[in-house]
Protein backbone atom coordinates (compact mmCIF):
# COMPACT_ATOMS: atom_id res chain seq x y z
CA UNK A 1 0.00 0.00 0.00
CA UNK A 2 1.02 3.60 -0.42
CA UNK A 3 1.50 6.16 1.80
CA UNK A 4 -1.57 8.23 0.85
CA UNK A 5 -3.82 4.83 0.38
CA UNK A 6 -7.43 5.03 1.38
CA UNK A 7 -7.58 2.09 4.28
CA UNK A 8 -11.12 1.24 6.03
CA UNK A 9 -11.70 -0.44 9.44
CA UNK A 10 -14.82 -1.63 10.64
CA UNK A 11 -14.20 -1.49 14.59
CA UNK A 12 -17.02 -3.27 16.45
CA UNK A 13 -19.31 -2.31 13.49
CA UNK A 14 -18.10 1.18 13.58
CA UNK A 15 -16.69 2.18 10.27
CA UNK A 16 -13.57 4.62 9.65
CA UNK A 17 -11.53 5.38 6.77
CA UNK A 18 -7.92 6.99 7.02
CA UNK A 19 -4.97 7.15 5.04
CA UNK A 20 -2.33 4.47 5.26
CA UNK A 21 0.31 6.69 7.01
CA UNK A 22 -2.04 8.18 9.69
CA UNK A 23 -1.81 3.85 10.83
CA UNK A 24 1.61 3.73 9.93
CA UNK A 25 2.82 6.26 12.95
CA UNK A 26 4.12 3.64 14.37
CA UNK A 27 5.59 0.78 13.00
CA UNK A 28 5.55 -1.62 15.71
CA UNK A 29 1.79 -1.13 16.91
CA UNK A 30 -0.78 -4.12 15.41
CA UNK A 31 -2.50 -1.55 13.09
CA UNK A 32 0.64 -1.16 11.31
CA UNK A 33 1.44 -4.81 11.28
CA UNK A 34 -1.91 -5.42 9.94
CA UNK A 35 -1.73 -3.40 6.69
CA UNK A 36 1.50 -5.29 5.51
CA UNK A 37 -0.62 -8.37 6.64
CA UNK A 38 1.75 -9.78 9.83
CA UNK A 39 -1.24 -9.63 12.48
CA UNK A 40 -3.73 -12.58 11.78
CA UNK A 41 -6.49 -11.42 14.08
CA UNK A 42 -7.51 -8.30 12.09
CA UNK A 43 -9.48 -10.16 9.35
CA UNK A 44 -10.16 -8.41 6.15
CA UNK A 45 -14.25 -8.71 5.36
CA UNK A 46 -15.42 -6.99 1.68
CA UNK A 47 -12.04 -5.22 1.59
CA UNK A 48 -12.55 -3.71 5.04
CA UNK A 49 -10.68 -4.59 8.14
CA UNK A 50 -12.43 -6.07 10.49
CA UNK A 51 -11.74 -5.27 14.49
CA UNK A 52 -13.98 -6.96 17.37
CA UNK A 53 -13.12 -3.63 19.31
CA UNK A 54 -14.75 -1.15 21.22
CA UNK A 55 -15.83 1.57 18.47
CA UNK A 56 -16.04 4.11 20.14
CA UNK A 57 -13.21 3.82 22.11
CA UNK A 58 -11.44 3.66 18.95
CA UNK A 59 -12.43 7.17 17.64
CA UNK A 60 -9.91 8.21 20.51
CA UNK A 61 -7.43 6.16 19.00
CA UNK A 62 -7.50 7.75 15.78
CA UNK A 63 -7.79 10.98 16.91
CA UNK A 64 -4.28 10.42 18.53
CA UNK A 65 -2.94 9.05 15.57
CA UNK A 66 -4.08 11.98 13.48
CA UNK A 67 -2.89 14.64 16.05
CA UNK A 68 -0.59 12.98 18.05
CA UNK A 69 -2.27 14.55 21.04
CA UNK A 70 -4.55 13.07 23.65
CA UNK A 71 -7.62 15.83 23.81
CA UNK A 72 -10.52 14.01 25.92
CA UNK A 73 -14.06 15.59 26.27
CA UNK A 74 -14.66 17.01 29.40
CA UNK A 75 -16.95 14.67 30.73
CA UNK A 76 -14.99 11.31 29.88
CA UNK A 77 -14.65 9.01 32.77
CA UNK A 78 -12.94 5.71 30.73
CA UNK A 79 -9.42 6.25 31.31
CA UNK A 80 -8.78 2.34 32.11
CA UNK A 81 -10.93 0.66 29.21
CA UNK A 82 -8.56 3.17 26.59
CA UNK A 83 -5.67 2.44 28.21
CA UNK A 84 -6.31 -1.13 27.70
CA UNK A 85 -7.70 -0.60 23.90
CA UNK A 86 -4.43 1.30 23.38
CA UNK A 87 -2.33 -1.35 24.62
CA UNK A 88 -4.21 -4.04 22.36
CA UNK A 89 -3.26 -1.62 19.30
CA UNK A 90 0.14 -1.81 20.30
CA UNK A 91 0.24 1.99 20.82
CA UNK A 92 2.19 2.01 24.34
CA UNK A 93 2.85 5.48 24.23
CA UNK A 94 -0.56 6.21 24.36
CA UNK A 95 -0.98 4.08 27.13
CA UNK A 96 1.15 5.54 28.71
CA UNK A 97 0.22 9.15 28.37
CA UNK A 98 -3.30 7.79 29.68
CA UNK A 99 -1.66 6.24 32.92
CA UNK A 100 -1.49 10.23 34.13
CA UNK A 101 -5.14 10.69 34.46
CA UNK A 102 -4.71 13.66 36.97
CA UNK A 103 -3.41 15.42 34.07
CA UNK A 104 -6.29 14.88 31.22
CA UNK A 105 -8.83 15.36 33.84
CA UNK A 106 -10.75 18.87 33.74
CA UNK A 107 -9.64 21.25 36.85
CA UNK A 108 -12.58 22.60 39.40
CA UNK A 109 -11.61 26.78 39.79
CA UNK A 110 -13.84 28.38 42.16
CA UNK A 111 -14.07 32.37 41.97
CA UNK A 112 -15.61 34.67 44.64
CA UNK A 113 -16.16 37.96 43.89
CA UNK A 114 -17.09 40.52 47.02
CA UNK A 115 -18.52 43.70 46.81
CA UNK A 116 -19.46 46.36 48.82
CA UNK A 117 -21.76 49.14 47.91
CA UNK A 118 -21.63 52.25 49.62
CA UNK A 119 -23.43 55.83 49.23
CA UNK A 120 -21.22 57.24 46.25
CA UNK A 121 -18.32 54.47 46.29
CA UNK A 122 -17.86 50.81 46.02
CA UNK A 123 -15.05 48.42 46.75
CA UNK A 124 -14.60 45.29 44.49
CA UNK A 125 -12.00 42.11 45.67
CA UNK A 126 -11.98 39.06 43.80
CA UNK A 127 -10.26 35.76 44.74
CA UNK A 128 -9.51 33.08 42.41
CA UNK A 129 -8.00 29.11 42.92
CA UNK A 130 -6.47 29.86 39.34
CA UNK A 131 -4.14 32.76 39.02
CA UNK A 132 -3.53 32.66 35.44
CA UNK A 133 -7.68 33.54 35.75
CA UNK A 134 -6.78 36.72 37.92
CA UNK A 135 -3.71 37.84 35.95
CA UNK A 136 -6.89 37.87 33.01
CA UNK A 137 -9.00 39.62 34.55
CA UNK A 138 -6.59 42.32 35.89
CA UNK A 139 -5.45 42.70 32.03
CA UNK A 140 -9.35 43.36 31.51
CA UNK A 141 -10.13 45.90 34.29
CA UNK A 142 -8.92 49.22 33.89
CA UNK A 143 -9.63 52.40 36.51
CA UNK A 144 -9.32 55.88 35.43
CA UNK A 145 -9.49 58.38 38.11
CA UNK A 146 -10.43 62.62 37.18
CA UNK A 147 -12.33 65.19 38.22
CA UNK A 148 -15.49 66.72 37.54
CA UNK A 149 -18.00 69.54 38.78
CA UNK A 150 -21.08 69.13 40.09
CA UNK A 151 -21.55 65.66 38.86
CA UNK A 152 -23.04 62.91 41.14
CA UNK A 153 -22.72 59.33 41.81
CA UNK A 154 -25.48 58.67 39.02
CA UNK A 155 -23.77 60.57 36.17
CA UNK A 156 -23.10 58.03 32.99
CA UNK A 157 -20.38 60.51 31.43
CA UNK A 158 -17.20 61.02 32.41
CA UNK A 159 -15.66 64.37 32.76
CA UNK A 160 -14.65 65.62 29.36
CA UNK A 161 -11.35 66.25 31.03
CA UNK A 162 -8.57 63.56 30.26
CA UNK A 163 -8.55 60.48 32.59
CA UNK A 164 -5.62 58.93 34.46
CA UNK A 165 -5.34 55.19 34.71
CA UNK A 166 -4.69 53.86 38.09
CA UNK A 167 -3.00 50.16 38.55
CA UNK A 168 -5.18 47.24 40.55
CA UNK A 169 -4.56 46.32 43.66
CA UNK A 170 -2.90 43.24 43.78
CA UNK A 171 -2.44 42.16 47.40
CA UNK A 172 -1.35 38.04 45.74
CA UNK A 173 -1.49 36.30 42.51
CA UNK A 174 -4.92 35.29 43.43
CA UNK A 175 -6.49 38.16 44.50
CA UNK A 176 -7.16 41.75 42.73
CA UNK A 177 -8.60 44.60 44.20
CA UNK A 178 -10.27 47.85 42.82
CA UNK A 179 -12.64 50.76 43.56
CA UNK A 180 -15.17 52.87 41.56
CA UNK A 181 -17.61 55.78 42.50
CA UNK A 182 -17.08 59.86 43.31
CA UNK A 183 -15.19 61.26 46.47
CA UNK A 184 -16.14 65.18 47.55
CA UNK A 185 -12.66 67.21 46.91
CA UNK A 186 -13.45 70.63 47.37
CA UNK A 187 -16.09 73.58 46.13
CA UNK A 188 -17.85 71.50 43.65
CA UNK A 189 -15.34 69.67 42.65
CA UNK A 190 -16.02 65.84 42.61
CA UNK A 191 -12.73 62.78 42.55
CA UNK A 192 -14.35 60.48 40.40
CA UNK A 193 -13.36 56.74 40.00
CA UNK A 194 -14.13 55.20 36.46
CA UNK A 195 -14.11 51.11 35.80
CA UNK A 196 -13.96 50.04 32.25
CA UNK A 197 -13.71 46.04 31.82
CA UNK A 198 -12.88 44.57 28.21
CA UNK A 199 -14.51 44.00 25.71
CA UNK A 200 -17.04 46.65 26.71
CA UNK A 201 -15.55 50.00 26.29
CA UNK A 202 -17.53 52.01 28.11
CA UNK A 203 -16.14 53.89 31.70
CA UNK A 204 -18.93 53.18 34.81
CA UNK A 205 -18.95 54.85 37.98
CA UNK A 206 -21.93 53.66 39.61
CA UNK A 207 -21.04 50.54 42.05
CA UNK A 208 -23.92 48.57 40.72
CA UNK A 209 -23.49 48.75 37.39
CA UNK A 210 -19.88 47.84 37.24
CA UNK A 211 -21.15 44.82 39.39
CA UNK A 212 -23.49 44.27 37.03
CA UNK A 213 -21.09 44.19 34.33
CA UNK A 214 -18.60 41.87 36.05
CA UNK A 215 -20.74 39.08 36.89
CA UNK A 216 -22.29 39.22 32.82
CA UNK A 217 -18.30 39.49 31.83
CA UNK A 218 -17.93 36.18 34.16
CA UNK A 219 -20.66 34.28 32.92
CA UNK A 220 -19.43 34.62 29.36
CA UNK A 221 -15.98 33.51 30.34
CA UNK A 222 -17.74 29.73 31.45
CA UNK A 223 -18.45 30.39 34.89
CA UNK A 224 -21.40 29.70 36.65
CA UNK A 225 -23.25 31.64 39.58
CA UNK A 226 -23.31 29.22 42.72
CA UNK A 227 -24.10 31.33 45.85
CA UNK A 228 -24.60 34.34 46.99
CA UNK A 229 -24.36 35.63 50.36
CA UNK A 230 -23.59 38.24 53.01
CA UNK A 231 -20.02 38.57 54.66
CA UNK A 232 -20.97 41.52 56.54
CA UNK A 233 -24.23 42.92 56.78
CA UNK A 234 -22.95 46.13 58.88
CA UNK A 235 -20.09 46.72 55.67
CA UNK A 236 -22.70 45.53 53.50
CA UNK A 237 -20.59 43.23 51.89
CA UNK A 238 -22.10 40.81 49.73
CA UNK A 239 -20.29 37.45 48.53
CA UNK A 240 -20.91 36.14 44.64
CA UNK A 241 -19.62 32.26 44.36
CA UNK A 242 -18.80 30.91 40.95
CA UNK A 243 -16.97 27.97 39.41
CA UNK A 244 -15.93 26.86 35.92
CA UNK A 245 -14.62 23.27 34.83
CA UNK A 246 -11.11 24.07 33.35
CA UNK A 247 -9.93 22.06 30.34
CA UNK A 248 -6.54 20.40 30.70
CA UNK A 249 -3.50 20.65 28.73
CA UNK A 250 -3.27 18.09 25.86
CA UNK A 251 -0.87 15.76 26.21
CA UNK A 252 1.25 15.35 22.98
CA UNK A 253 4.34 13.43 21.74
CA UNK A 254 6.68 14.11 19.58
CA UNK A 255 8.49 11.64 17.48
CA UNK A 256 12.12 11.86 16.21
CA UNK A 257 13.17 11.37 12.74
CA UNK A 258 14.58 7.28 13.27
CA UNK A 259 11.59 5.45 14.80
CA UNK A 260 12.14 2.94 17.07
CA UNK A 261 9.44 0.75 19.18
CA UNK A 262 6.09 1.78 19.56
CA UNK A 263 6.65 1.63 23.97
CA UNK A 264 8.63 5.35 24.18
CA UNK A 265 12.21 4.92 23.69
CA UNK A 266 12.17 7.03 20.33
CA UNK A 267 9.77 9.59 21.68
CA UNK A 268 9.37 12.33 24.22
CA UNK A 269 6.02 13.57 25.59
CA UNK A 270 5.31 17.33 26.62
CA UNK A 271 2.74 19.40 27.81
CA UNK A 272 0.95 21.90 25.99
CA UNK A 273 -0.94 24.82 26.08
CA UNK A 274 -4.82 24.52 26.14
CA UNK A 275 -6.46 25.28 23.17
CA UNK A 276 -9.58 27.72 23.52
Amino acid sequence: MSRQELVALSVGGVRFVTQVCTLQQFPESRLARMLSGDDQEFKQVNGEFFVDRDGTLFSYIMDFLRTLKVSLPADFSDYQRLQREAEFYGLYMLAELLSQEHLLRPRLEILEVRCSLQETQAFFRIFGSCSPTVETLAEQITVFTGQQAGHSWNSPFPSPKALLPLPLERPSHHDLAFQCGTNYSAGDQFVARYVSIKPDSRKLVNGTNVLGLLLDTLLKAGFRLLSTRTVSSEDKVECYSFERRQRPAGLTVTLSQSLGTSRGAQATRKQVQKGK
